[in-house]
Parts: structure tokens; C-alpha cells; sequence
């Protein structure tokens, strides 16, 4: 399913998105083409896209290729989807430590729409962090790795 959805193949690829998509949130699937949990959530991503239109711009990207967004957003586990309005990188709180994105790939179609939708209202009030709409027992546990530098 991921041929559906654009791709975004380098960094500046990734600026120009940040900095032009619009009145809109922007999506970024940060994970591998060939992976499992990537294909699973390519295929949830792909279904919404067309219903989240007036809403949401949805872009896939490799995380091997740009090496500067993944240590910046500390991907250390894939899928990680990060979520941006106006250029402006917007939080959620998913009762998890870390609110700068959703690791792991949504249990329904349904849970990332209303995602979308609570990110995108919480934006037009000018909110930069918005609580999740997902029920806690569908958002995927995991430990957030410290790498001392």
C-alpha cells in the first residue's frame, strides 16, 4: 500500500513539506518500505488519505535517508509518525512519556481519523500539544532508550 502514498527522500524534501503544507496537518510515517509494521500502517495511512484530504497531507518517509530527522526526533523505534501544522512540529499526549510522536502503527482506521482531526482542530486554536482521542489500550507500549552521547 505504501506506493499509494508520496514519498519524501531527503532532507530537503522534508524542509519544503514542513515549510509548505498549509492549513493542514502534515503526516510523517518515518520507518522502512519493507518492514512488517510499516506496511500495516502504510495500508491504514493510505486508506484515510483520501477521506482526511481537506485535513491532512500524508507522506511517507525512509528513516534511513535522513539521518538528521531521525536523531533529531529520536527515532529509535519504527514506524515513529510525526505530526506538524504551519510548520509548527504539534504534540500528543498519549499518556506515554514521550508526546513528539506515535510509534508503532494505529490498531484501526478509525483511531488515526480521530487523531487527525483532534490534531487539526487543537492547531486552528492555536494549541501546540493536544491529548489523544485513542483509546490508551490501542496505543503500543514501549520504552524510550537514552543514548549518551
Amino acid at each position: 500500500m505504501s506506493f499509494f502514498l508520496p514519498k519524501l527522500s531527503c532532507k530537503k524534501d522534508l524542509d519544503d513539506a514542513i515549510k509548505t503544507v498549509a492549513e493542514k496537518v502534515l503526516v510523517l510515517r518515518f520507518g522502512r518500505d519493507e518492514d512488517s509494521v510499516c506496511l500495516q500502517l502504510d495500508e491504514i495511512l493510505s486508506k484515510t488519505a483520501h477521506d482526511l484530504s481537506n485535513m491532512a497531507s500524508i507522506y511517507l518517509v525512509d528513516v534511513d535517508r535522513v539521518p538528521v530527522y531521525k536523531r533529531y526526533f529520536d527515532i529509535s523505534y519504527i514506524p515513529s509518525t510525526v505530526f506538524f501544522f504551519n510548520g509548527q512540529h504539534m504534540k500528543v499526549d498519549y499518556g506515554s512519556p514521550d508526546h513528539t510522536k506515535f510509534v508503532g502503527s494505529f490498531k484501526s482506521k478509525q483511531d488515526f481519523m480521530d487523531l487527525i482531526e483532534v490534531i487539526y482542530r487543537g492547531a486552528m486554536r492555536g494549541r501546540l500539544i493536544v491529548h489523544s482521542p485513542i483509546d490508551p489500550r490501542n496505543i503500543p507500549k514501549y520504552d524510550l532508550l537514552y543514548n549518551d552521547i
